[in-house]
């Protein structure tokens, strides 16, 4: 039987073992354009590992998984962070465990956005890819292109799995649309 993972609200504390959440607040940044835009500067940073990388902007689109969610694998980019910024005011779900060895079950943190907030991995962070709550869902996608494999995935044998109970997520999602 899969293991149920306890899913937190998704704040910049309790994220900072994994990278940055990206979020503006009132107040943070300045006004540029003769006064009629406010920058929220540098509210993550892109790391790249080699010189001849590219920072790249990208758009995702993401479809909903079978509930529950099984967390059956994760993945990470060994040469850069990924940074996740959803295009519409929809809350989704992040599963992360620290940069370092294959991750174990007991390693892993889930939590949900508040739907204005992405998420930045720091390099290394192992994550689950996007997990939404909607059917469908829009993400630009600020990572890194270059020379040599940024991809490293483990697999979770069936016994190992974990799995995110999102029901009453959906369901709140649900009722707020109406």
């Amino acid at each position: 039987m899969a293991q149920s993972l306890v899913i937190e609200a998704l704040t910049a504390q309790a994220f900072a073992d994994f990278g940055d959440v990206i979020e503006a607040h009132a107040g943070d940044g300045f006004g540029i354009n003769q006064g009629f835009t406010w920058r929220h500067h540098k509210l993550a940073t892109v790391s790249t590992y080699q010189a001849n990388d590219d920072a790249i902007i990208s758009i995702f689109s993401s479809k909903n998984r079978p509930t529950p969610i099984a967390i059956n694998m994760m993945e990470r980019h060994p040469l850069g962070s990924q940074a996740f910024m959803p295009l519409s005011d929809t809350p989704f779900l992040v599963v992360v465990a620290k940069a370092g060895p294959e991750p174990q079950l007991a390693d892993l943190k889930a939590f949900v956005t508040n739907g204005k907030q992405g998420v930045n991995y720091g390099t290394g962070v192992w994550h689950h890819p996007l997990l939404i709550l909607a059917p469908q869902q829009d993400f630009l996608v600020v990572d890194r292109a270059g020379d040599g494999n940024n991809l490293n995935e483990v697999m979770f044998s069936e016994g190992q799995c974990a799995q995110l109970d999102v029901t009453d997520l959906i369901n709140n999602l649900t009722t707020n649309r109406e």
